[in-house]
């Protein structure tokens, strides 16, 4: 569910927010929602951790998942900003004005 939340919410952030902290902040609330909506779900299943043992891996995956998503964000922002400096330096350029053949 984490790794949903992140695909389908990092690139559309980052490239339609133009604050980073809005986009980031977004990102954070969305993801630790379903952070522990799928942590209750695991919990209750009694498959899904081993009762007295630390579930490290599942919090090194997950932590994992929530950085890729703020780098997520960043290379949509950055490829926006990119894309927003290219539009704008093809305006600026003058264009050669058509000559008429006598």
């Amino acid at each position: 569910m984490i790794a949903v939340v992140t695909i389908a919410l990092c690139l559309p952030l980052g490239w339609f927010a133009r604050s980073w902290l809005v986009a980031n902040t977004t990102y954070a609330v969305a993801y630790l929602w379903a952070f522990v909506f799928q942590t209750l779900y695991l919990l209750l299943d009694s498959s899904a951790f081993r009762p007295g043992e630390f579930p490290l891996s599942y919090g090194v995956t997950t932590l994992g998942v929530f950085v890729v998503g703020f780098a997520l964000i960043a290379l949509a922002h950055e490829a926006r900003t990119r894309s927003e400096a290219r539009r704008s330096a093809r305006r600026a350029t003058p264009r050669p004005e058509a000559r008429a053949v006598a």
